[in-house]
């Protein structure tokens, strides 16, 4: 188990904050709102314009022994939203680097150790036996998501959330009057069934726009924790 964990939460927009507040309330230390926009859990509604609304993605890393605690104050504090109000799940993260401070927290010393390597090879078979869902995580040219979506769904996915992003200049970018020019970018987050991974991602990788160099990648990653936020009933 990683020292660290980062707990990601989505929900609609200007609810975030609210989250985060009780996420402090019960000892995180601080959390990051991006915008996104969430898209349609059906082909059919996409193709109508509907479901598709403006979200909150809270970032949070977190130590670890907290995780459980300020997981239950998130649920406590979405509690009379409504139900499917939103989700939350979690991921490990491997080492964590604070600004300011002179060096990097890590679950050890930094030297290398045999036993604890094989202790984390025993836990992650565990986990990769016990998972449950999987997030896909898919970086396009600005205006593909939504068919990279499309395709998500048919192989088995519901909806996802696109958050705006920006691509890194290289000297081999075009330029215009010097300057280079940095493609705008869709990131697509979607969270699957562990056994819908493989389909979803074989969907993805026949979309049109994936098949020219450079238009993008996918990759995935194994989530704890997901639970649906709101009301249960």
């Amino acid at each position: 188990m990683s020292r660290f964990s980062l707990i990601i939460s989505i929900v609609p927009h200007d609810r975030g904050e609210k989250l985060t507040k009780a996420a402090v309330d019960a000892g995180c230390g601080g959390g990051s709102v991006l915008m996104g926009r969430g898209l349609a859990k059906s082909n059919l509604g996409a193709i109508l314009g509907t479901f598709e609304t403006k979200r909150d993605l809270i970032y949070m890393v977190v130590d670890s022994e907290k995780k459980k605690s300020i997981i239950q104050a998130i649920c406590e504090a979405s509690r009379n939203e409504k139900k499917d109000f939103g989700e939350l799940f979690t991921l490990d993260v491997d080492s964590l680097l604070k600004a300011g401070s002179s060096s990097e927290s890590t679950e050890n010393d930094g030297t290398p150790d045999s036993k604890g390597e094989e202790n984390m090879n025993a836990n992650n078979s565990v986990v990769e036996r016990s998972r449950t869902r999987d997030m896909i995580t898919v970086i396009v040219n600005k205006g593909y998501a939504d068919d990279v979506m499309f395709a998500a769904r048919k192989a088995g996915a519901t909806g996802g959330t696109v958050i705006n992003a920006r691509g890194t200049a290289r000297e081999d970018d075009a330029k215009f009057f010097g300057v280079h020019i940095v493609p705008e970018k869709d990131m697509l987050i979607i969270v699957v069934e562990h056994e819908k991974k493989e389909a979803v991602l074989s969907a993805i990788n026949e979309v049109k726009c994936l098949k020219e160099p450079g238009m993008g990648i996918a990759f995935t990653s194994g989530v704890s924790d997901f639970t649906l936020l709101g009301k249960k009933n």
